[in-house]
């Protein structure tokens, strides 16, 4: 099956599962859909992120580009134009303000991001976590200097970016923290390496750590990941809303899995 075909098959089935809140039984997930997930007004902050995502879909640079992930279901050429990165890799503001809503709602002192890019969702992050501290990781050197370039223009100071390959830097990142209260997975869609960043972070995981997975339908490896992570003894709780998946800890909880509409 193609990649394409395999993605339209696995949208239809999502489409199908998917329920809304008023499906959910979960008081934790229920209140989860009602101040986060749902559809909310984009708030003043977020105009100065949104200018900088207009600046890059109309740049005409080129960069030399040093994808270290999974590679590009768009482009095969190390040289592309910024635009055409920005249009393809940038998370939606609509999935960049649920970024936001999760570190608003969980408070979270530490976040890891795997996947910089040129800093959109990091920003998002940074905004939300108003107390903590967001640690951005990104392996390609030109892509970092125009997120660096974001992260000064819009004097973020709680953004910590570092770059080089997640697998050499992931471990020295966590070496440095106590714990981790939430991670975006996003940067290198393959099902090994995924693992691998997820069993990484469950060593700095706690009961309130909240493990965001980007584009966990993006491939049928992708898919295999995302249902070895559900069913590890650790994880509780996991809402998939197809884009992205939330994974939880929560020892009061029964192990249930959500397909919840978005």
């Amino acid at each position: 099956m193609s990649e394409q075909l395999q993605r339209i098959g696995s949208y239809l089935g999502h489409l199908v599962k998917a329920r809304n809140r008023h499906g959910v039984h979960s008081p934790f997930v229920y209140d989860l859909i009602e101040k986060v997930l749902r559809p909310q007004a984009s708030l003043p902050e977020h105009g100065a992120i949104e200018a900088l995502r207009d600046d890059l879909l109309r740049s005409d640079q080129t960069i030399r580009v040093n994808d270290l992930g999974a590679g590009s279901h768009v482009f095969d050429l190390p040289v592309r134009r910024v635009s055409d990165i920005a249009r393809s890799a940038l998370k939606q503001q609509r999935q960049a303000e649920l970024l936001f809503r999760l570190c608003r709602y969980f408070r979270p002192g530490h976040v890891v991001e795997l996947g910089t890019s040129f800093g959109i969702s990091t920003l998002y992050m940074a905004k939300g976590t108003e107390e903590g501290v967001v640690h951005t990781i990104e392996g390609c050197p030109q892509t970092f200097r125009i997120a660096q370039h974001h992260f000064e223009q819009l004097r973020q100071r709680n953004i910590v970016p570092v770059l080089g390959r997640f697998q050499r830097r992931l471990p020295e990142v966590l070496e440095r923290l106590d714990r981790i209260d939430l991670a975006f997975l996003d940067g290198h869609h393959a099902k090994a390496p995924t693992l691998n960043y997820f069993e990484q972070c469950l060593a700095k995981s706690h009961n309130a750590t909240v493990l965001v997975f980007d584009d966990i339908h993006w491939s049928s490896g992708m898919e295999e990941a995302w249902s070895a992570v559900k069913a590890h003894p650790r994880v509780t709780v996991t809402i998939d809303l197809y884009n992205m998946g939330l994974v939880f800890f929560r020892t009061e909880q029964a192990k249930e899995h959500f397909t919840l509409r978005y």
